[in-house]
């Protein structure tokens, strides 16, 4: 017994070169990660000459950026400042002011929408304004001083069509600023429109308590409503439906190519894994061609 457990422990020549070699590998890669941060220093970054150089680029107006734009839309036109009245002011002399074609087009928008501004605080308020643009534009602008004139949303009694109205619009509804207003604009093109005013609900950031602030001042076409043509949508086309999982959509293509087009929505109860409360989301959106 002992032999054979002799025999079966023991080790050739090879076998243990091979062994040691192992080990010594092991050893370098534990070792390399402290081995490198011993002998790397990471860079200090100077933050005051970083902050000087931001502070004397906004100063000469030679960089303009907010959310909305990138450097490489910025305006090469150089800066001269002035007094101005910003209602109806042409896009020739925003872009003399340092703002990009782009910021000067949705102010423009803003304003074939209806926009007016009344006060200083109008232009603050416009999302593709950066405070730092606005501050420089401020002791410029020939407004009155204050904050954004609330009179600016709807009167009461008007209401908002939510599948027409772009942005600047939609801020105009009383509990609506421009972020909820641009969540909207995005989920309605995903969806395709609203049918339903109650759908807002699906926005991330309205729950029922907002719904309820904003409920009275909206109103609903779905007139405007993108349809799909159910027996000819492919995967990549149902895709755009926040209600239909990807399992669900792979069964609504399998079954019209096993069985044939879809007549009317009643046959869509066939797919086992759809619901009646799935089809009522997607029913308005489909036409069956």
């Amino acid at each position: 017994m002992r032999p054979q457990i002799k025999n079966y422990l023991s080790v050739t020549k090879k076998e243990w070169n091979g062994m040691v070699v192992l080990i010594i590998l092991i050893a370098i890669v534990l070792l390399a990660p402290h081995m490198f941060q011993a002998n790397h220093k990471d860079n200090i970054i100077n933050f005051k000459a970083f902050d000087k150089a931001i502070t004397e680029t906004d100063k000469t107006g030679s960089i303009i950026a907010d959310d909305n734009t990138s450097t490489a839309n910025e305006t090469t036109l150089p800066v001269n400042l002035f007094k101005f009245n910003p209602n109806n002011l042409p896009v020739a002399d925003w872009l003399k002011l340092g703002l990009t074609d782009h910021q000067a087009h949705v102010i423009k928008h803003y304003e074939e929408k209806g926009g007016r501004f009344f006060t200083k605080g109008d232009v603050q308020k416009m999302y593709s304004v950066s405070p730092a643009t606005y501050k420089r534009l401020e002791p410029y602008i020939n407004l009155p001083d204050g904050p954004a004139y609330y009179t600016n949303k709807a009167k009461p009694g008007e209401v908002i069509e939510i599948n027409t109205a772009d942005s600047a619009r939609l801020t105009m509804i009383r509990g609506i600023g421009p972020a909820f207003a641009r969540r909207i604009v995005r989920y309605r093109e995903r969806i395709g429109g609203f049918y339903n005013k109650e759908q807002l609900k699906e926005v991330y950031g309205i729950d029922k308590e907002k719904y309820g602030q904003i409920e009275t001042g909206i109103a609903v076409d779905g007139k405007h409503i993108i349809k799909v043509n159910i027996n000819t949508a492919t995967f990549n086309e149902l895709k755009r439906f926040p209600y239909l999982s990807y399992k669900q959509m792979d069964a609504i293509v399998a079954y019209r190519d096993e069985h044939g087009n879809y007549n009317d929505l009643t046959e869509l109860k066939n797919i086992a894994i759809l619901n009646d409360g799935i089809l009522r989301k997607i029913g308005p959106y489909l036409v069956f061609k």
